[in-house]
């Protein structure tokens, strides 16, 4: 686990310093509470006063977490490390392959607030948290993902459920491997025996004879017709 655990820190930091949200060397103050939910982080930060401090980005919806989920749950190798509890670095690549990236590519993106009174932003304050939120990626790079809107739990779970909808489709057969049977209903039930003649019916017929009997005359012709249903 210590190649993701050392990623995922340098990862977000690079990212948010990249759209300009971060600015390391300006900090005031002390993070005494920080909170992660899906598309916010809340903190309080204590200098002389406290400041209530927040930081949103938007969070993606259920289609979408569905799309993402569905990507990575087609690539056994990451699957495989997610349940383990790892957050490969190969997730972001699969984030973007489906449009979605984790991190923000924009200062637009991110929504930055501050009760303090310092004009500038971000201020010392919003560095701060922004400081604690990377040191909690970097014990748990889940972190990342609870922002966008999923947390390890709920992601775990639905990789689970998506694996075991897997094995069990596994156990019933394509439909492409039985279309030639299937529109066969194969024989009918409580009508084995032997079969019955073409003409036969035409024996139980009472005689009616014409030039000849009506019954060789529409012989062939039952003949011809049970040649053709054959």
């Amino acid at each position: 686990m210590t190649e993701p655990l050392a990623w995922w820190p340098t990862r977000f930091i690079r990212a948010l310093t990249a759209v300009g949200v971060l600015l390391p060397a300006v900090r005031e103050g002390r993070v005494v509470s920080l909170t992660v939910g899906a598309g916010r982080v809340d903190a309080e930060v204590r200098d002389e006063r406290t400041h209530q401090v927040r930081i949103g980005l938007t969070a993606f919806g259920k289609t979408e977490w569905a799309a993402i989920t569905h990507a990575l749950a087609a690539k056994a190798s990451l699957t495989v490390q997610l349940l383990g509890g790892d957050l490969p670095r190969d997730v972001e690549q699969v984030c973007k392959a489906v449009r979605l990236p984790l991190f923000p590519s924009s200062a637009r993106e991110v929504s930055l607030d501050c009760t303090c009174p310092a004009a500038e932003v971000p201020c010392g304050h919003l560095n701060a948290v922004f400081s604690a939120l990377v040191a909690r990626v970097s014990e748990d790079p889940f972190t990342v993902l609870a922002l966008r809107g999923r947390d390890r739990e709920a992601l775990l779970e639905e990789l689970k459920n998506r694996l075991i909808s897997a094995e069990r489709d596994d156990t019933f057969p394509a439909l492409t491997e039985v279309m030639d049977t299937f529109f066969d209903s194969g024989p009918i039930p409580g009508l084995a025996g032997p079969r019955t003649a073409f003409d036969a019916v035409l024996d139980q017929a009472p005689p009616f004879a014409i030039d000849e009997e009506v019954v060789e005359l529409l012989r062939p012709a039952y003949r011809a017709l049970t040649e053709r249903l054959r």
